[in-house]
């Protein structure tokens, strides 16, 4: 349950801070396209009237300042409150109305807006300290691997050092073995042999690609598992940003084909109504992680259906969504396939469990050495982090 932080009232806007609106318009930011969580707007999605129409409903709800103080004023007062309220998202910089398209002349077009980079890595922060907090303590940091290097932070033991380490000097070991060879007397002649310098882990980078399904089951039966999606998406995207800046983040999502996505365009992505072509995706996210100098590369994979079409040599699409298509599957696992060689990881992390889906996801687990994790759209997030801040201290051999 979301909780707000009542500032002290005042006439103009109650106190409320432009972050305080963005909490409570996070649901709002974040459904497919600016949808209306609650039901469709009677106006264009994205239109200013749709935020101002978010905002009205989220002041009668309690969840920006106290109902009895709101159901005081005036429906003029009521209106002039939501235009500053409006207004001061767009001043402190997180929604922006972008240039008016074409119109014909003399026609009132609809003023449009956008959500930021600077609101989307708020909604990411968000997140983040939301999943965390449900996850209980955790430590962040580089990623840890079994191999050890000799660097400034200490955490392994010491050794000889060779030509090449960083001299990170063990002083205590290097006098207690100066001191073997000599005996204890002052001066103490130190040798190059004598020399020992500080273990500290080797901490590696890596190169992710999120694959999303964004093909229409995953808004099928009155469940929204896409938005889920997209949060995990931003919160990863802050994550590796704050946390692992050595890191690379790619977003590619798969439906009919694939398509790469800038992760800034993410709130705004709509789920369509298309088939599940998970080979046109791999093939893509091998593509996208070639192009990333890091020490490992993996590929996290979000869906909640197995594949159900293919792109053939003629560039026709090849759709079957009943059962588990043998050409489908086959050609799929051939991708599989070039990703173990390439030593690229696959995570997957599905939120649905038909008995189709489970026995595919297992065969890419096989084959990639990867992990599955059957979720629901609640716990994704939780398992999907953990995942990521744990995965290189296995990728490492």
């Amino acid at each position: 349950m979301r909780s707000i932080r009542y500032s002290k009232f005042t006439e103009e806007d109650f106190g409320l801070s432009a972050e305080d609106l963005m909490k409570a318009l996070a649901d709002f930011f974040l459904q497919s396209g600016f949808q209306d969580p609650y039901g469709q707007f009677p106006f264009d999605e994205n239109s200013l009237e749709a935020l101002k129409e978010a905002v009205r409903r989220a002041l009668l709800s309690g969840e920006l300042a106290p109902l009895e103080e709101i159901q005081k004023l005036s429906e003029e007062q009521f209106e002039a409150l939501v235009d500053r309220l409006v207004e001061k998202l767009q001043t402190e910089g997180y929604v922006t109305e972008p240039p008016p398209g074409p119109g014909r002349e003399g026609e009132q077009q609809e003023i449009r807006v956008e959500a930021t980079d600077k609101a989307l890595d708020f909604l990411g922060y968000k997140t983040l300290k939301d999943l965390m907090g449900s996850l209980g303590k955790a430590s962040f940091g580089a990623h840890d691997t079994r191999e050890l290097s000799t660097g400034v932070e200490t955490s392994g033991s010491s050794k000889l050092y060779e030509f090449g380490d960083t001299l990170n000097l063990d002083v205590n070991t290097t006098l207690f073995h100066a001191m073997q060879r000599e005996g204890v007397k002052v001066p103490l002649g130190l040798e190059y042999e004598d020399l020992h310098v500080h273990q500290s882990e080797y901490q590696s980078s890596c190169a992710t690609v999120l694959m999303l399904d964004c093909s229409h089951s995953m808004i099928l039966y009155g469940e929204d598992r896409f938005t889920p999606a997209k949060r995990v998406a931003l919160a990863l995207a802050h994550l590796i940003k704050t946390q692992y800046p050595g890191d690379s983040l790619r977003c590619v999502l798969f439906h009919d084909s694939a398509e790469e996505l800038r992760l800034q365009d993410l709130a705004r992505v709509q789920v369509g109504p298309y088939y599940t072509n998970t080979r046109d995706g791999l093939i893509l996210a091998q593509k996208l992680l070639q192009q990333e100098k890091k020490d490992m590369k993996q590929i996290i994979m979000i869906t909640d259906g197995k594949p159900s079409a293919l792109t053939l040599d003629d560039g026709q699409i090849y759709k079957n969504p009943f059962g588990l298509d043998p050409l489908v599957i086959s050609r799929t696992l051939e991708e599989v396939s070039r990703c173990k060689r390439a030593g690229i990881l696959i995570n997957t992390f599905m939120l649905a469990q038909d008995y189709g889906l489970i026995s595919f996801v297992k065969k890419i687990s096989e084959m990639c050495k990867g992990k599955a994790y059957f979720t629901t759209p609640y716990t994704l997030g939780q398992y999907l982090l953990m995942d990521y801040m744990t995965r290189k201290s296995k990728m490492v051999h």
